[in-house]
């Protein structure tokens, strides 16, 4: 999608600020003795609560319907984790919440990794990367440049700290459908891909691992989780494509402990 006027920028700009302000409430709920479905239902209540619908309810994959509001995501969990009741969330933990909206036909979709109580420092380590990672390719959401600029500075950053960028999920653009044109894989070589055009709206986000970027779905058939069992984090933003490149749902100061 392209912003074609101010008002559709001011549409947008309302659906991202009723997303991430779901999104801080999801995250300031979580706690050691928490279940994930105990996020989703809360996310439920927030969406009737400011009258937009979930964008990831409904979503089919494969002949799969996805039923819940949010994917929550833990450890070894890197995306699309199916919140559930079987295991709570403990000190330690690195939770992935990955979620979005619908207002008004504009879609959001964003993703904010955090660690509960005490972490390893590796795994701050792999927070702070993780992020950094993402940002440095925000950045670079300029009209002009191209996917593969974005790709490229997302796994170089990973890649320098010793950590690696799944392949297989890339970043997107969004509108009015959760995923569109262009595709913004974490990975890439410069001035290749296609090229970003102003008033743009995209999703940059990647999944960045401790370990081997080799995974596996569960079977479930939506849990993505690392063959090797290391842990792996997420962060996605919501941004516009110009000069000087905007976050629209903006959590990217937000503590990555909690």
């Amino acid at each position: 999608m392209i912003i074609k006027s101010p008002n559709e920028l001011i549409a947008y700009k309302k659906a991202a600020k009723i997303s991430t302000q779901i999104m801080a409430q999801l995250r300031d709920a979580m706690k050691p003795g928490l279940y994930p479905i105990e996020l989703d239902r809360l996310a439920d209540k927030l969406c009737k609560k400011y009258q937009v619908k979930s964008a990831f309810r409904g979503v089919t994959h494969n002949q799969l319907t996805y039923n819940f509001n949010s994917c929550i995501s833990v450890n070894d969990e890197i995306l699309h984790g199916i919140p559930n009741d079987q295991r709570a969330i403990r000190g330690g933990d690195l939770v992935k919440i990955d979620f979005g909206i619908i207002y008004k036909g504009l879609y959001t979709d964003h993703c904010f990794t955090v660690g509960i109580g005490k972490i390893a420092k590796k795994d701050q380590r792999l927070l702070e990367i993780g992020r950094q990672a993402v940002l440095n390719a925000v950045e670079l959401a300029k009209p002009g440049n191209r996917t593969g600029d974005l790709g490229y500075v997302m796994h170089n950053t990973a890649y320098r700290a010793g950590f690696d960028t799944l392949k297989q999920y890339i970043g997107h653009g969004i509108g009015h459908s959760l995923h569109e044109s262009p595709a913004i894989p974490a990975y890439g070589q410069p001035n290749m891909g296609e090229e970003l055009k102003k008033n743009m709206i995209i999703c940059v986000e990647c999944q960045v691992v401790a370990g081997s970027d080799l995974v596996y779905i569960e079977n479930n058939g939506w849990t993505v989780k690392t063959k090797d069992g290391e842990k792996g984090v997420m962060f996605e933003y919501v941004v516009r494509v110009d000069k000087k490149p905007e976050i629209l749902t903006q959590t990217q100061d937000w503590p990555l402990v909690v």
